[in-house]
């Protein structure tokens, strides 16, 4: 199970709600990332669990949810979706064949933006001075 913590900044006020790290859920996996030229915190898919083709299949078959297609998910394999995407989306159910697709650290607005690595404690991305994280998590996910 993820969790998501609030960070804020107290020369600035910059607030983020990222995880302040790399963490697993049971669907998918984060990183949190320093974008320069957005200059915000972001919470960046890495690993996404998708059923395997032969169960996609069988999903179609039963009525069940519709999957993409492989061809169009290989096709995807470049752009991950959003945080927000992935914590939305419906569990896998009734497959038993799942595969994981992974993902390089992009930013959510553009591909062409620079990224770096960020983990707790760290910086502020607008002043640089460090975050303070809240106690409790804001919120546990997957």
């Amino acid at each position: 199970m993820g969790r998501s913590y609030c960070f804020e900044c107290s020369k600035c006020g910059y607030r983020a709600t990222v995880s302040g790290g790399t963490d697993c859920g049971v669907q998918f996996c984060v990183q949190t990332i320093h974008c320069r030229d957005c200059g915000t915190l972001y919470d960046a898919v890495t690993r996404l669990k998708v059923p395997s083709e032969a169960t996609l299949g069988g999903w179609r078959k039963t009525g069940g949810i519709a999957w993409p297609s492989t061809a169009s998910v290989n096709r995807n394999q470049g752009s991950p979706p959003s945080f927000a995407d992935a914590l939305s989306r419906l569990p896998n159910k009734g497959g038993k064949r799942y595969r994981w697709l992974q993902f390089e650290l992009l930013c959510p607005n553009s591909r062409r933006h620079r990224v770096q690595v960020w983990n707790d404690p760290g910086k502020c991305p607008r002043c640089g001075v460090f975050l303070d994280k809240s106690v409790l998590p804001y919120r546990l996910w997957d």
